[in-house]
């Protein structure tokens, strides 16, 4: 089986809402990697958005309640897993129940009020970060949504060392590296400090410390 997730927003979006049962679609995939199956004690996932559809599933697979995908990724290699959410408004969140029916701790954010705190994704984020700063566990932070928000939490994860990989969800044309569309600037070693690579190849997981926001 697999889950369609998206937000009703332009041409493309509208057509796939509005067709009836039965419609056949051509799929490509699935593209690039994944999140890496890195062991912690707390697997912290950060999402703001529709960003939130790759966290299911990942955090699943930490916890060990299910396994997906490639069967040499190891699965049950986080403790405790929790969720930080955000959306402009509460009607843009989607699949919270899953998240709490998987055994997650969910902490939701709007930009409106209209449910969970009134703060910005990356702010609850360093909030939390703090609170476990003396706990002794070592934390991982996996985040995908809006650019701005990932740069942010990847800064806030910088400044606490706290391991961190970002999704980086580049519009993608071909889907196999040849038109370099869908790039990102990517910090390397040698003598060019950085290089593009391809979110649909090489990505669209990168560790947030390599990213050249």
């Amino acid at each position: 089986w697999i889950d369609l997730v998206y937000l009703k927003k332009g041409t493309f979006t509208t057509v796939l809402a509005e067709s009836p049962l039965g419609t056949q679609v051509t799929l490509w995939g699935p593209l690039g990697n994944g999140f890496a199956d890195r062991s912690c004690d707390r697997l912290i996932m950060v999402a703001g958005g529709i960003g939130q559809t790759p966290m299911l599933l990942l955090g699943k697979e930490a916890m060990g309640t299910q396994n997906f995908g490639d069967n040499r990724r190891q699965h049950g290699w986080s403790r405790n897993v929790e969720l930080i959410y955000g959306a402009r408004r509460a009607s843009l969140l989607a699949g919270v129940e899953d998240f709490e029916k998987a055994g997650f701790g969910v902490t939701l954010c709007t930009d409106d009020g209209s449910t969970g705190q009134q703060r910005l994704v990356p702010d609850v984020l360093r909030e939390r970060l703090a609170e476990l700063a003396d706990s002794g566990e070592t934390i991982r932070v996996a985040t995908c949504g809006p650019e701005i928000m990932m740069e942010k939490v990847s800064e806030t994860c910088q400044e606490a060392s706290i391991d961190c990989q970002v999704s980086m969800e580049t519009p993608m044309a071909c889907g196999i590296g040849i038109c370099f569309s869908c790039v990102a600037q990517v910090r390397q070693d040698g003598p060019e400090e950085w290089d593009y690579k391809r979110t649909c190849v090489e990505g669209p997981i990168f560790d947030a410390d390599q990213i050249c926001w």
